[in-house]
């Protein structure tokens, strides 16, 4: 334990206390400080009990010391104890479904614990999202339409408009930061500002306003860690310009601060060089005028890299973007509230609506609160919302998801056929079947490798008190045909109602995904499922694995065109050998062409293809079983790789 910690679920860093209190803070708290300007605030779920298990211990540079033992542990623990809701604002995989902590979940989903977490802060970056499971919710984060903004007028008369939240300053000179570094500063760190070691000269700063720029290499210090580098050296100002494209973030500085973009930051530098440079900061004003809710640029994205892109992931999208909340004050400059940003508070959000919908519908099931959460979610109010890589089922919204109308529910046999038809478990297990991935009763709909045409199947359940009447509004990506069977139906309430949905391929390009939505709508409840496409030109498994010298593996391949399919099994080839000895070298001296060596010549060569393996296959255009047979040991390769489409 770092020594600076409490050996108590109590938080240094405040990061836990942050997420707690999103989830289920008091009503009507006072604020204090400088987020005072912001009056009362209050968790999502105010009336829910916490408990806290703590897994992570700050590691003296912002970061978070966790692992995974202590997760499961906690998770686990939080289980027995018989909690309804678990968070977990700690980002995870993004490729295994048998990591410990998702098979954790997974059990916790059993238990009948609904589990929301974080997809990852690695956006815009595609295939970034983690906790890609179907039991859990990965939750995306979103702006909210609440901005302070401020203005920086510089001396020359130029003025550009940030984030902001702090007091008027100056007007005052105007320095760069890589102007005003001690003899020993390093010029990365100087650039950003750096507290930890000190970069600032107080004999350049003292009375001045200060450019910094975002970012910086790890340990990377936080934004406001930046503005409490320059007071320290007695500045009072900081301009904070980002880099790149990304957020503008109106923080909790601890002396007036605006955040400008990527755009206006080189500007004001090349100005700030200038002699006699100044500029002005103006006072803060909040308004609720900004548009929101987008997604934000750093919140990671899909298509996940596990499943082959047949689960969806994110699952929704949620305020992720400058969330005040209470903090822990040793780790926080004696703040006891402040603005964090990330996936790790969007998480705490829905963590609160889970308990909601724990309080309003006992009876419900983890996935039938996920599902309508999903169902529910906004797509369609802008355009940056129907983007499910980004977003998922679009932006939650709590009060329609108590009355979602129809549900898609799944427990532990569906998700343990999900994972035997991945191949991750229960081979021996007759009574389990295996599942195709597509098929799992998710409230989205994702094929990654729609070879021609493919039908999936999915279940509703009415979880209103009153019978419906549903008809289907299926909107196609570019590209493909499809249909709905039924496309009307009548279900009693409690009562189940499965569909069918079958998509083909016209001109879709190929290994592109492309997208749409099917919504159930009975005049009161609208039942909304982002769909994603990809189409392949032949499905079939990326690897297979066999043991001993000789057997055969049968599976599944599909074509996705009419005409003759050709392949050739490929593989390793017995190593060659050469048998010899070789003599003592006397003295040991190892020198070239000396005695105590043998020569062999080597001949580099790629694998080349086994003249004993052979594959074959029956008509093509339909799900069809390749037997492939070796007389050597050796990994045999899907024959995608190898299969040639005809010319037409």
């Amino acid at each position: 334990m770092p020594p600076h910690e409490f050996l108590s679920p109590r938080d240094y860093n405040g990061h836990g206390t942050h997420t707690a209190s999103t989830a289920g803070g008091n009503e009507a708290v006072p604020t204090t400080g400088a987020a005072a300007l912001f009056g009362t605030i209050n968790g999502i779920a105010p009336g829910a009990r916490l408990a806290a298990y703590k897994v992570c211990w700050d590691n003296g540079a912002g970061g978070c010391g966790a692992n995974t033992g202590d997760s499961v542990a906690a998770i686990d623990q939080a289980v027995a104890d018989g909690v309804d809701v678990l968070n977990y604002s700690i980002s995870g995989t993004s490729t295994n479904y048998l990591d410990a902590v998702e098979v954790a979940y997974l059990f916790a989903a059993d238990a009948g614990v609904f589990v929301a977490t974080s997809a990852g802060n690695s956006g815009p970056t595609a295939s970034t999202v983690a906790h890609i499971s179907p039991w859990l919710a990965s939750v995306a984060a979103g702006t909210h339409n609440r901005s302070g903004t401020a203005t920086v007028t510089l001396g020359n008369g130029a003025t550009f408009t940030g984030a902001s939240l702090t007091a008027a300053a100056g007007p005052a000179p105007l320095i760069r930061a890589q102007d005003a570094g001690l003899a020993t500063a390093d010029a990365n760190l100087l650039r950003q500002c750096f507290s930890a070691p000190v970069q600032l000269d107080p004999a350049k700063v003292s009375g001045k306003i200060v450019l910094c720029e975002r970012g910086g290499p790890a340990p990377a210090n936080a934004r406001v860690d930046k503005s409490a580098a320059v007071k320290a050296a007695g500045g009072v100002g900081m301009i904070l310009a980002n880099v790149a494209a990304s957020t503008l973030n109106a923080d909790l500085h601890s002396i007036p601060t605006v955040h400008v973009d990527h755009v206006a930051g080189p500007t004001i530098a090349t100005y700030a060089q200038t002699p006699g440079a100044t500029a002005t900061l103006s006072q803060a004003v909040v308004n609720n005028a900004a548009p929101a809710p987008d997604v934000a640029a750093f919140s990671s994205r899909g298509p996940s890299l596990a499943g082959g892109g047949d689960i969806l992931k994110p699952d929704f999208m949620a305020p992720g973007v400058d969330i005040l909340a209470a903090v822990a004050p040793p780790g926080n400059a004696g703040k006891d509230f402040d603005l964090y940003s990330g996936t790790s508070m969007s998480s705490p959000h829905v963590a609160g609506l889970g308990a909601l919908l724990s309080e309003a519908h006992p009876d419900w099931s983890p996935a039938a609160m996920r599902s309508a959460l999903a169902t529910t979610a906004d797509a369609t109010s802008r355009a940056g919302l129907n983007l499910p890589f980004n977003t998922g089922s679009g932006h939650v919204r709590p009060n329609l998801s108590t009355d979602p109308g129809l549900v898609y529910d799944a427990g532990f046999a569906d998700y343990l056929s999900f994972l035997k038809g991945q191949g991750l478990c229960c081979a021996t297990s007759a009574s389990i079947p295996a599942a195709d991935a597509s098929d799992l009763n998710q409230p989205s709909i994702a094929i990654g490798d729609l070879a021609g045409a493919q039908t999936v199947t999915r279940t509703v359940t009415n979880v209103s008190s009153t019978a419906g009447t549903y008809t289907a509004t299926l909107v196609l990506p570019a590209g493909y045909t499809g249909s709905v069977s039924p496309s009307m139906f009548t279900v009693a309430p409690g009562a189940t109602q499965t569909y069918t949905v079958s998509f083909t391929r016209t001109d879709a390009t190929f290994n592109q995904f492309r997208f749409g939505s099917l919504s159930w709508g009975d005049g009161t409840h609208t039942v909304r499922s982002p769909i994603a496409l990809r189409a392949v030109q032949i499905a079939a498994p990326a690897e297979l694995r066999g043991t001993g010298t000789s057997g055969s593996i049968a599976y599944t391949v599909k074509p996705g065109y009419t005409g003759t399919l050709t392949a050739a099994a490929a593989g390793l080839v017995p190593a060659a050998t050469n048998a010899g000895t070789v003599p003592d070298d006397p003295t040991d001296d190892f020198v070239k062409d000396g005695p105590g060596q043998v020569k062999f010549d080597v001949s580099s060569r790629r694998a080349r293809r086994t003249p004993a393996g052979t594959c074959s296959m029956s008509t093509p255009t339909v799900m069809t079983t390749w037997i492939c047979t070796s007389t050597v040991a050796q990994r045999w390769s899907a024959p995608a790789a190898a299969a040639r489409r005809p010319s037409r």
